[in-house]
């Protein structure tokens, strides 16, 4: 695949970096944000929630595609324009670094309140951009027509992926999320609490973690699933203890230490 040199330039600025395998309106960056949040992150819903997600992802991992796909929508109707729950994304480059990064130096390069929209036509057409590539000049030819469909000139478009500060900005986010101790795409924070699936002590099944607690609902560990059905099991249940919703039916003394 052919993009920009400068787009390859960033590449080999990551050259060094342990990258790992994949495993409603917006706000500009620092603009109404919660205690979870930092300066630089984009988020989408209230502020106000009580309950804030961050999802570390690339638009260049199949994974993360496949929840925006599957699971993304439940999340975004249900809880993010509700204004229950707040919704944060950092970007990271797995999957292919020279897709990544050309895919979010165009999210940098719109509008601020169109950056979730790019987003989600990168994930929508990672298939079809993954395809193109096969092909010379493919790539450049795939990010173009997205570019367009977002009402960039070619040469806004060029000079969007030639931007070596966006490029050195979405290293850092990467290299910076490393250091946190992020290793694969898709993750996921509940105010500030890390998601994962591990086994329990004497455990066979993986089941979901938030911090050092497992996630225990009606007296039963959840399991560790990548589906709008878990996912919605577990925001509201997190909302149930947040909001001291008693009708839920989660079991209020659902996690353990």
């Amino acid at each position: 695949m052919q993009l920009t040199r400068r787009v390859f330039s960033a590449i080999a600025l990551t050259a060094s970096l342990a990258l790992s395998a994949c495993g409603g309106e917006t706000d500009p960056a620092g603009a109404n944000q919660t205690a979870y949040e930092r300066g630089s992150d984009r988020g989408m819903g209230s502020a106000d929630a009580s309950l804030t997600m961050v999802e570390y992802a690339s638009v260049a991992c199949g994974h993360c595609a496949t929840f925006h796909e599957e699971v993304w929508p439940m999340i975004d109707t249900n809880y993010v324009e509700t204004g229950r729950m707040r919704y944060v994304f950092r970007e990271m480059i797995t999957g292919s670094p020279q897709f990544a990064i050309a895919g979010f130096a165009l999210a940098h390069c719109v509008a601020p309140e169109r950056y979730f929209d790019m987003l989600d036509l990168l994930f929508q057409q990672q298939r079809a951009i993954f395809q193109a590539a096969g092909q010379p000049g493919g790539a450049r030819s795939q990010y173009l027509a997205i570019a367009r469909s977002m009402g960039m000139s070619e040469a806004a478009f060029d000079a969007c992926l030639n931007d070596q500060d966006i490029n050195a900005e979405i290293v850092a986010a990467h290299e910076r999320a490393l250091a946190e101790g992020i290793n694969s795409t898709p993750r996921f924070l509940f105010n500030g609490e890390l998601l994962e699936a591990r086994r329990a002590p004497g455990a066979s099944e993986y089941t979901y973690f938030l911090g050092s607690r497992q996630v225990m609902i009606d007296g039963e560990p959840l399991p560790g699933m990548v589906d709008a059905e878990t996912f919605r099991i577990l925001i509201d249940h997190l909302l149930s203890q947040l909001e001291g919703d008693t009708s839920a039916t989660a079991d209020p003394a659902s996690t353990e230490d």
